[in-house]
């Protein structure tokens, strides 16, 4: 008879210690990177662009989706232990990425309604020394455009009081080749920080008009009415 399986929806500080981090690094910088280089033309800037309290973990990182290696990307391109957001899915005893999900820092979110313990478990992520990673966008979203995201990343950063930094994916043209000496491509652009305290349709278009920018998108978010009457005005 086995036992209740846990749901990784509530995850603790204490599971964010010194332990964790250093497997998430040591993953990071022998696996992830070793990975990037033999199968990835890679490029990251704007590192300039994290903020210097960065390593106090009190940020969202948060990227347009374009596959499943995007998590660890946006982990390589910041060198920050990141905390993501996933389905919950993905922690189901069998499933193929579960053991490794799990112990990477991820926790568990249902995408069809908001539970207390997602903002419970996003408040004791920042309380560490780690940051928050998130997908606006829900899914995979393999396109050059934004008409609609999840606007849930923007409620989490004003109860948690975080500023979100953007992360643009340009460029992606898909998974490994298996041919030798054969290397596919892509871009990691970090953005600007985006302050949790401006209006909620405000963060959401500075969040795509970034986005257009960094990952070569099309932003068609609708533009708030203050920035519509600003350009009228003038």
């Amino acid at each position: 008879m086995t036992g209740k399986q846990r749901n990784y929806n509530r995850r603790y500080p204490s599971e964010y210690g010194f332990l964790r981090t250093l497997f998430y690094m040591t993953f990071l910088y022998t696996v992830v990177i070793p990975f990037m280089k033999i199968f990835y033309n890679y490029e990251i800037t704007g590192r300039e662009n994290m903020p210097r309290q960065a390593k106090n973990g009190k940020f969202i990182y948060t990227a347009n989706h374009v596959s499943i290696f995007d998590p660890p990307m946006v982990s390589m391109a910041t060198g920050k232990p990141i905390a993501y957001m996933a389905k919950k899915e993905l922690f189901v005893d069998g499933e193929k990425l579960s053991w490794l999900v799990k112990r990477l820092g991820a926790f568990a979110v249902d995408r069809t309604k908001p539970e207390i313990a997602t903002f419970k478990t996003v408040r004791d992520i920042l309380s560490t020394s780690w940051s928050l990673g998130v997908f606006p966008q829900g899914g995979i979203r393999p396109y050059g455009k934004l008409d609609e995201i999840k606007k849930g990343f923007v409620v989490i950063a004003k109860n948690a009081k975080a500023d979100i930094v953007p992360v643009g994916i340009e460029g992606f043209d898909g998974y490994p080749k298996l041919k030798p000496f054969t290397r596919r491509n892509v871009k990691l652009h970090i953005g600007k920080p985006i302050s949790y305290k401006l209006p909620e349709d405000e963060i959401i278009y500075q969040w795509g008009e970034q986005m257009s920018q960094l990952a070569g998108y099309q932003n068609l978010l609708p533009k708030p009415k203050n920035i519509e009457n600003q350009l009228v005005n003038n």
